[in-house]
């Protein structure tokens, strides 16, 4: 496929293979909308953090299934519609309200070709993630398994899954400074305690 999703290559019947991994993808989405649903209620306090790390990390690897395919091209030529485009905007702002102070960071617009730096929100990524799952799970649950591969490897190679890594990236950074920023004394006492039971 090409970068505008333009179509081309041969035309096949999706087989088992891919009727397996349309099925895993669709599970994985779910699992992945369900966890960013579940977090942006704000119910998880501390715990939101390293269920997120687990929901992307599951997700990029679900992702690089799809990537690791041979471009899948549906028999139409071009996208049924699958309803209006979810919306996201309350999830987003759930998310935006508990990482309320961790939320923004510097991004790279393209570590290849563009290295500047820009203005990254974890909100941001993590609702449009589920917009491009969410999107592609509308085709699988309508029964058209091509149309849901094709979306869900075409919107990984071109948006989710650079949105994902992302913020895996930082999900990872804010869980290693809560966890590794600790003032000498207080790391102390605790080697202490973990030697002197």
């Amino acid at each position: 496929m090409d970068e505008d999703g333009t179509r081309r290559g041969s035309v096949e019947p999706v087989g088992d293979e891919l009727a397996e991994l349309a099925a895993t993808t669709a599970a994985e989405a779910r699992a992945y909308l369900s966890t960013v649903t579940e977090v942006a209620t704000g119910r998880m306090d501390s715990t939101a953090l390293s269920v997120l790390l687990l929901a992307v990390s599951q997700a990029l690897v679900t992702g690089a299934r799809l990537g690791a395919v041979d471009d899948v091209v549906p028999a139409r030529r071009y996208e049924p519609d699958a309803g209006p485009d979810p919306d996201v905007d309350p999830v987003r702002a759930g998310l935006a309200n508990v990482l309320d102070g961790l939320d923004d960071y510097a991004d790279v617009v393209d570590p290849l070709t563009n290295a500047k730096l820009v203005r990254g929100a974890l909100s941001d990524d993590l609702a449009s993630v589920a917009a491009d799952l969410e999107h592609g799970l509308r085709h699988h649950e309508r029964g058209d398994i091509s149309e849901a591969l094709w979306w869900w490897q075409f919107s990984y190679l071109s948006s989710w899954g650079l949105r994902a890594t992302a913020a895996l990236r930082v999900l990872q950074s804010l869980l290693a400074h809560l966890r590794l920023d600790v003032d000498p004394e207080t790391a102390s006492d605790a080697e202490f305690d973990a030697l002197h039971p």
